[in-house]
């Protein structure tokens, strides 16, 4: 596994919430694990869900699986950092393990749709990362959702039917890539995550080490 292109002892910065968004299909699921597998500086955001646990699922490891009842008192309790319905159930991350996170020094890794994009970016700003991620043709998005064998018929028409709401949310992001090969689209990914990791703006140490650097004798 590889490590954390962590900055230098000099060179402390912010974390990241990287937020990952495509249609149902499309390859966020995939890439995402891809990312996890590879970057030991990463950590995946598990969201609350009113949703049954499908089989092999894992209680706090796939999702943190909740009653209604529940997930409205933590709503009132602001205890999320986004949450929207989706496919008639609720969804949210909860605020307090990405606080504990981001404390570690690690980037915490969102695969959230558009709406939950956009409450993140309202209340987080500058340290979010979109990317969303389009499926080479709506045709071969079914494709992908038909050859899953999970869902039923009425599952897949209402997959396609959201998938079209969603692609239409695509200038909410800073990247937009096609995923007709997921190792070349992952790659794409992790480059970008590399890169926003770089960036001066997030360097909060920076000011301090240039002025050592520049009152250092030769």
């Amino acid at each position: 596994m590889a490590e954390n292109p962590a900055p230098s002892d000099h060179f402390r910065r912010r974390g990241i919430l990287f937020v990952v968004s495509s249609p149902s299909g499309a390859g966020k699921s995939t890439i995402s694990r891809m990312l996890l597998e590879n970057d030991d500086g990463l950590t995946m955001s598990v969201s609350a869900t009113t949703r049954p646990p499908r089989p092999g699922e894992v209680d706090g490891q796939h999702y943190h699986f909740v009653d209604v009842p529940k997930f409205k008192d933590m709503v009132g309790k602001q205890e999320f950092l986004e949450w929207a319905h989706v496919f008639g159930h609720r969804y949210g991350t909860p605020r307090a393990p990405v606080d504990a996170a981001l404390a570690e020094g690690r980037d915490v890794l969102f695969d959230i749709d558009w709406q939950g994009a956009q409450q993140l970016y309202q209340r987080a700003g500058g340290d979010v990362v979109r990317v969303f991620i389009f499926p080479p043709s709506m045709a071969e998005l079914e494709r992908r959702l038909r050859a899953r064998a999970t869902d039923s018929e009425a599952v897949i028409a209402g997959r396609m039917s959201r998938a079209a709401a969603e692609v239409s949310h695509w200038d909410g992001y800073d990247y937009v890539l096609i995923n007709e090969d997921v190792e070349r689209c992952y790659r794409d990914v992790a480059t970008i995550l590399a890169a926003e990791r770089l960036k001066r703006s997030r360097q909060t140490s920076l000011i301090g080490f240039v002025r050592k650097l520049t009152t250092e004798e030769g």
